[in-house]
């Protein structure tokens, strides 16, 4: 997922979306580590995933960029 798809969700539904990742990430290393992962790739997929997640909350939560929604509304407002 690319970080521009991610600014552009709604942050409800990024948050969603990173409750989905750690816990594909956690199944991924419990598989990593029983064998039985069939691609490791895929572990360094999720956490760059989780982390690009986690920058877009963050931006959210220190005003650095507003997620579509709360652009339009604050647009509202200043009108």
């Amino acid at each position: 997922m690319r970080i521009e798809e991610i600014r552009q969700l709604p942050i409800e539904e990024v948050e969603l979306r990173l409750r989905d990742a750690l816990e594909e990430y956690a199944n991924l290393r419990f598989q990593h580590a029983t064998r039985q992962l069939d691609n490791p790739l895929r572990l360094r997929m999720i956490r760059k995933d989780i982390a690009r997640l986690k920058t877009v909350i963050r931006e959210h939560q220190l005003g650095i960029r507003l997620a579509p929604g709360a652009q339009q509304a604050s647009e509202q407002e200043k009108a």
